[in-house]
């Protein structure tokens, strides 16, 4: 046997090349270096053959990742993060720049991220850059030290080291980030729409007056910011979370314009309806906030038509006792939905139930978020790619259990739901990060995940510690 691959996997069902096909995926060093016919016979060190029922595809990439370290660890840090992550078939992060602290606004900020990060990543990891109004003129250090981009809130962010921009410095950072090519991604509610209801929105257990404390308007009338920001500029830009389907005309018009503006929205929006969130139900507590069924499914037209372009996660995690404060008062608990580890099921589920096929999934939540971010080895099964892989059986089923779950602290909107999707392998690289069922005693598997830079700001994209 001359010059064995490292692994292959042999899969009657692989997503390649934008379909499904009977293939052998060879690995050598961490990337995919030659793709086979299923039964051909391909010498390799490890040899894999998945079983009925389970199909490969890349590993997803999601680009709106919470994970609070340094600073506020207790909410989570980069071991739970990313063993949450390797479980959900999730092999690449890319980390916001709040809630940690500091937050990742200056090089020196991105250097402690990255020392929290390199010794205990399970998955590849990249980091955002934050533009709050104290780092407005000075973005481009951190840019070429290879964050991805820049996020910023128009609205009070819930820390108080990470301010918001109003809408003359939103303009100022679009013009800046236009200057060197860089991204600005931004979370959309305007703060005037939510002081005028604030008076008639007390808090309290409704959650339909939660609702009605953050509307539509507010999302509209700050995506329309941005978007007139673009216009001026010619700024990249990228909305995050969006919850709002009244703001889908604008982005389409937006996009025929030829703007270069993008959209995400989340798992949650698309999972839930606020007609079934219970009173009290504080787990549930998102910014923007999850709306009725008819905006869920205007949501899904804007995806099938390409109006949104993605599906993140927004794992954005707290404490129990913070997701819980005020004993179910919205007006008092946390908002933030931990749901990386869920987040590839939970679409498939509701993609499934409209009968949208699986390759639809993958190319929002793989596919298109390698490219938001620039990670061209990254979202697909291609010869030169990386070997992030995952074994996923879709139409097995579980009930998930919040307490059985990977993140640090066991709190889920999804417990107790039955959703389709089982991950059984995650492959990094080529090597295994997680398997489904590991007993406890289980070998504890070593970090291998990289840091991840912006291509052109490091090697290939990767760090080089």
């Amino acid at each position: 046997m001359s010059n064995p691959y490292d692994l292959v996997v042999h899969a009657e069902t692989v997503f390649v090349d934008g379909e499904w096909r009977a293939a052998s995926i060879a690995v050598r060093d961490g990337v995919v270096a030659a793709i086979a016919e299923f039964d051909e016979e391909v010498p390799a060190h490890q040899v894999v053959t998945l079983p009925e029922g389970q199909v490969l595809v890349p590993g997803i990439v999601d680009t709106h990742v919470h994970v609070n370290e340094p600073g506020r660890t207790e909410w989570e840090g980069f071991d739970t993060g990313t063993r949450a992550a390797a479980a959900g078939g999730v092999t690449t992060i890319v980390d916001m720049p709040l809630n940690s602290i500091p937050p990742t606004t200056t090089v020196e900020a991105l250097e402690l991220k990255r020392s929290a990060a390199a010794p205990q990543a399970r998955v590849d990891v990249g980091f955002w850059g934050g533009a709050i109004p104290s780092s407005l003129g000075g973005l481009e250090p951190l840019w070429n030290e290879g964050v991805f981009g820049f996020k910023c809130f128009l609205s009070p962010s819930g820390v108080d080291e990470f301010p918001h921009l109003g809408t003359e410095q939103l303009n100022a950072a679009l013009a800046e980030i236009a200057g060197f090519g860089g991204l600005l991604i931004v979370h959309a509610e305007d703060p005037d729409v939510l002081d005028a209801v604030a008076s008639a929105s007390p808090g309290g257990p409704g959650y339909l007056d939660f609702v009605a404390s953050r509307p539509d308007l507010s999302e509209e009338d700050a995506i329309a910011h941005v978007i007139a920001g673009v216009r001026a500029t010619g700024a990249r830009a990228h909305i995050l979370h969006l919850s709002s389907a009244r703001a889908l005309d604008a982005l389409r018009a937006a996009k025929a314009e030829g703007l270069p503006i993008t959209a995400e929205t989340c798992p949650h929006y698309l999972s839930f309806s606020a007609e079934h969130i219970p009173d009290g139900a504080t787990h549930y507590k998102c910014c923007p906030p999850i709306r009725d069924e008819g905006n869920r499914d205007l949501l899904w037209e804007g995806l099938l038509d390409g109006a949104i372009d993605l599906i993140a996660s927004d794992h954005s995690p707290s404490t129990a006792e913070l997701k819980f404060a005020g004993s179910g008062d919205f007006a008092e608990a946390w908002g933030g939905i931990s749901g990386l580890q869920l987040s590839f099921p939970a679409v498939w589920t509701a993609a499934r139930e409209r009968g949208i096929p699986l390759e639809r999934v993958l190319g929002w939540m793989a596919v298109n978020t390698a490219a938001l971010v620039g990670l061209a080895s990254k979202g697909a099964i291609a010869v030169g790619a990386d070997a992030d892989l995952v074994a996923f059986a879709p139409e097995e089923t579980f009930v998930v259990a919040a307490d059985e779950l990977e993140h640090k602290n066991k709190v889920s909107a999804y417990d107790g739901s039955t959703l389709h999707g089982v991950v059984h392998t995650t492959w990094l690289a080529g090597e295994v990060v997680h398997v489904a069922g590991d007993r406890p005693g289980a070998p504890e598997r070593v970090p291998s995940g990289r840091l991840l830079t912006r291509p052109g700001a490091g090697l290939d994209g990767r760090s080089t510690e």
